[in-house]
């Protein structure tokens, strides 16, 4: 699957100081992440369940992250976009741009934006394991590590300019699949 829309980056409509909400939706859980009033640091908040069947407005989940977002008087929430090494769009893509679409009506006036997150719970599931941290646990904080991966991404981009490219990853060599469309 591949869609034209791609991941927001920081700039000209960026809202200034104030705490940025970080988000890592899966389509069994939803990751949670805030950042600093001065948008330095992410932390972990909290892992938010998903009800299945659940997608319309009022889902149990969007009312929970609309309570945080109000919660921490957020400026900006970002949510991970899942694409693959290539940059292109699949079918966990899809899942985060519909959920943000659906967060956006949630949270109006805050600004909802799409970022970039090759390879985030990825990286969160080998950090955790190297800590020992396994099984529910695990997979429980997996989801707030990537949310934090993906905001403290946004908030260095916003100081540094954002990065073209995935240090470390041979783009030629990809196959095109996306760990983040296993999820």
């Amino acid at each position: 699957m591949s869609s034209a829309a791609g991941p927001d980056r920081p700039g000209g409509d960026d809202p200034g100081r104030g705490r940025r909400i970080g988000v890592d939706v899966g389509s069994v859980r939803v990751g949670i992440a805030s950042s600093d009033p001065d948008g330095i640091l992410a932390t972990p908040v909290e892992t938010v369940a998903r009800t299945p069947g659940s997608n319309g407005p009022n889902a149990p989940d969007l009312r929970r992250i609309g309570e945080i977002v109000a919660e921490y008087e957020a400026v900006e929430v970002v949510v991970g976009l899942p694409q693959t090494l290539r940059g292109e769009h699949g079918r966990a893509a899809a899942l985060a741009t519909e959920y943000a679409d659906r967060l956006r009506r949630m949270v109006a006036p805050v600004p909802v934006r799409l970022s970039d997150e090759r390879l985030t719970t990825v990286t969160a599931s080998r950090v955790l394991a190297e800590q020992g941290v396994r099984g529910k646990r695990q997979r429980s904080l997996v989801d707030q590590l990537a949310a934090v991966a993906i905001l403290q991404g946004w908030l260095d981009a916003r100081v540094n300019g954002p990065e073209v490219e995935v240090s470390g990853v041979d783009l030629d060599g990809a196959d095109g699949a996306s760990v983040e469309d296993s999820r």
